[in-house]
């Protein structure tokens, strides 16, 4: 499996992956994970916001047992950030079948589509759909860096957008979902375990800053007459950092644009994105809060508008613990409980259904990124994890 996907996306020049929403990267992605389903005589379906779902037993019964996870990356990804938990969970079906098991729940594995937001903006679109957090009108208007709306998007892949929404009658066919994915982080490389369980994910979200100055020569306009908007950008970046410093959060502008974006010509616009995570929503508020005023303060003395729009925000998430404690039970109590900073569809659904997750061992902590990297014996320990929960919770 690793070896039919490792060439899908893939830039020749950074080794990264560029799967991207509804591209021909992704439809690729999608067919790979329909040929996993039929070759295991799964019924394979796509629902109404473009997720793919493979199913064994009927999917109608209700109390289904799912797991999965997402096959899109971030710009120039890693190869294990999502579909380790696509390509671990059709794995730990065969082992279940090895284990010759009798089901006595439906089984489900899932492609949630577009997870990253790499292309339109927004993490999680196909999770949010269904899970109502995201209405129509509001996905229509997302837009990628070409203009290109989600809508027209989906139309060109061959899919309805029309018909895209929440989805309450298929949350209500799960009866919990598992969610194997690679830790993005380095808690397990130091206590020594492959495999670990999911406490709960930071409360994050992003803001996008617009910064409108003047655009002028920059060879003729003196210093003092500017109204550069990359000084209020520059500095905004900075308080960034010394913010999330002083408070133990996480701040990060990773993501900027630039008009008219060129060499020998001040700015008349700069917009950046500004990706922020704290252990507790007050946290959060306070340094976003902060890095505004800091914004604010420097556009006044560079003569800058200002404009900050918060295009996502995600609250902390408690998996449940009757279902966590489940898992560590089917573990053995084997497996640390780790918190999260990175969010995950099983963090959006959680809302609507029982959800957990499962960690797998980063032994450099380095995620979306190229070198992301995951040993396979700490994959196959991953698998074989996943395989003991989903025997307890839908084979007994």
């Amino acid at each position: 499996m690793w070896t039919d996907l490792r060439h899908i996306g893939r830039d020749a020049g950074s080794g990264g992956y560029r799967r991207y929403a509804w591209t021909a990267a992704d439809a690729d992605c999608r067919d790979w994970f329909r040929e996993q389903a039929e070759d295991r005589g799964l019924a394979h379906e796509t629902d109404r916001n473009g997720n793919q779902w493979a199913w064994l037993g009927d999917p109608t019964a209700g109390d289904a047992v799912v797991t999965g996870s997402h096959l899109d990356s971030v710009p120039d990804g890693g190869a294990f950030d999502g579909p380790l938990g696509v390509v671990s969970s059709f794995a730990a079906l065969d082992e279940l079948r090895r284990r010759r098991v009798e089901f006595t729940r439906p089984l489900a594995i899932t492609n949630f589509g577009d997870e990253e937001g790499a292309r339109f903006g927004l993490a999680c679109v196909g999770s949010r759909l269904t899970a109502g957090q995201l209405a129509k009108e509001q996905a229509y208007a997302l837009r990628d860096a070409d203009g290109v709306s989600l809508p027209e998007a989906m139309e060109a892949a061959g899919h309805d957008p029309e018909s895209i929404g929440a989805d309450p009658e298929r949350l209500a066919r799960i009866g919990a979902f598992v969610e194997l994915h690679v830790e993005q982080g380095r808690a397990l490389d130091v206590s020594g375990d492959p495999v670990g369980i999911a406490g709960a994910i930071w409360p994050h979200g992003r803001w996008r800053f617009d910064f409108r100055g003047e655009a002028n020569h920059a060879g003729t306009t003196r210093l003092a007459d500017r109204r550069d908007p990359m000084l209020t950008y520059a500095e905004t970046v900075l308080a960034a950092r010394r913010e999330a410093e002083l408070a133990g959060a996480l701040a990060t502008f990773g993501k900027v644009s630039v008009e008219p974006n060129g060499v020998n010509a001040i700015p008349s616009l700069v917009r950046g994105w500004l990706d922020s995570r704290a252990a507790d929503q007050a946290t959060l508020d306070t340094v976003v809060a902060a890095i505004e005023q800091a914004a604010k303060d420097r556009a006044q003395r560079d003569g800058v508008d200002l404009a900050v729009v918060r295009e996502s925000s995600t609250p902390v998430v408690e998996f449940g613990h009757a279902l966590r404690d489940e898992i560590g039970r089917l573990l053995g109590g084997r497996a640390p409980l780790l918190g999260t900073g990175a969010g995950h569809d099983a963090g959006i659904l959680s809302a609507a259904v029982p959800t957990a997750m499962l960690f797998v061992r980063n032994p450099t902590g380095v995620s979306h990124s190229p070198a992301e990297y995951a040993a396979e014996d700490d994959c196959v320990a991953g698998v074989l994890a996943l395989a003991d929960v989903l025997e307890g919770l839908a084979c007994r």
